[in-house]
């Protein structure tokens, strides 16, 4: 179903650095019209004070009390909030005809108890996570036409599954070609991926200059990235090591993703096999073989870049994947999420470079 007219959004919190993204995109989007926008803590105050790059574009826009904010006059609401707030306002919405996009994790898995044991929290709708579809448009583009509720993916797992995605279906389809136990993932994130918050290890003086590893113990995104390369290989034994990291930067994500040949000898052409799987994918590019992608590649932009490599053409692979955490990482994926679930051309409002220097 196409829209005629202007779809219009509603925002569900957008004070944080998902959130200025989203509302950036979207004043450059040509089919919708950002209606309401709610936060608690700044009620009453202007978008465009709490975020002047907005002056010219969302001038009479002020964020709404939650209590008090018309959400079912909108087409579609997104949340750019903490986990559990979506699933809070889930039904009300859906039973008033408005679709969800959430942008936090109360719809990415599909297991309750695996939810609650990674969240800390009990699910407010168990039953709606067998409706939801994940927010990912290149893996799930055909659910989403038709979906009510999106849970989006989350910015580490899109570098991760979309880098592994030609592996996985070429694994689907011939099963035993790769060790699915001793996948690693090394992926490192630019600051923006910590949130907008006060916390003293994110400050200027601390990161700059600095890098480090974390989450070595368990990552929130782990679960997650393990449900969608199972469900894209067909294999119920797949696992990984998830390795996060912060880079020294305000945006960007680079993962270096290993998987191993089981026979050492299989001719696969990898560069080939990229290449045909993400021909049709506009936000994914697969580079020329031997490239190295860099995160300002894509800075900015709804861009996920590609090289996959075989190191002395032996049994390993290493695929390197870029993406900005921020835009294909989040808000631009949930716009891209947003035009599929509403029949239009899936690059309205994403169609831009990334920004150099």
């Amino acid at each position: 179903m196409t829209h005629k007219t202007k779809i219009k959004v509603g925002i569900v919190g957008a004070t944080g650095y998902t959130g200025v993204e989203l509302l950036r995109i979207l004043t450059m989007h040509p089919q919708t019209e950002v209606c309401v926008i709610t936060s608690r803590k700044d009620a009453g105050v202007a978008v465009t004070e709490m975020f002047p790059s907005l002056r010219g574009f969302l001038d009479d826009l002020r964020f709404a009390p939650p209590q008090e904010a018309d959400l079912k006059q909108c087409d579609v609401v997104f949340f750019a909030t903490p986990h559990g707030v979506a699933m809070s306002m889930a039904r009300d919405l859906l039973d008033a005809g408005v679709k969800i996009i959430d942008l936090a994790a109360d719809f990415r898995l599909k297991d309750e108890e695996t939810f609650s044991r990674w969240y800390k929290m009990k699910h407010a709708c168990p039953d709606l996570l067998a409706e939801a579809v994940y927010g990912q448009p290149e893996t799930m583009r055909q659910q989403l036409k038709f979906a009510r509720i999106a849970g989006m993916a989350g910015c580490y797992p899109t570098s991760i599954e979309l880098g592994l995605l030609p592996l996985m279906e070429y694994e689907r389809d011939h099963p035993g070609t790769f060790d699915l136990q001793t996948i690693i993932a090394d992926s490192k994130s630019g600051i923006s991926g910590s949130g907008k918050k006060a916390d003293v290890s994110l400050i200027a003086a601390e990161m700059t200059d600095n890098f480090h590893a974390y989450g070595l113990k368990g990552h929130r995104h782990q679960p997650e990235i393990i449900q969608q390369l199972r469900l894209l290989s067909s294999s119920r034994n797949l696992d990984m090591t998830f390795v996060p990291h912060l880079l020294p930067t305000i945006r960007g994500i680079h993962s270096t993703i290993y998987v191993r040949f089981k026979d050492a000898g299989n001719p696969l052409d990898l560069q080939r096999l990229y290449e045909e799987r993400f021909a049709d994918e506009y936000f994914v590019d697969v580079l020329p073989a031997g490239s190295h992608p860099e995160t300002r590649s894509v800075r900015g932009s709804n861009f996920l870049r590609l090289a996959v490599h075989r190191p002395a053409g032996k049994d390993l692979i290493v695929v390197l994947a870029v993406e900005d955490n921020l835009v294909k990482g989040a808000a631009g994926q949930a716009v891209q999420t947003m035009n599929i679930m509403f029949g239009l051309d899936e690059k309205s409002g994403l169609a831009w470079p990334a920004l150099i220097p």
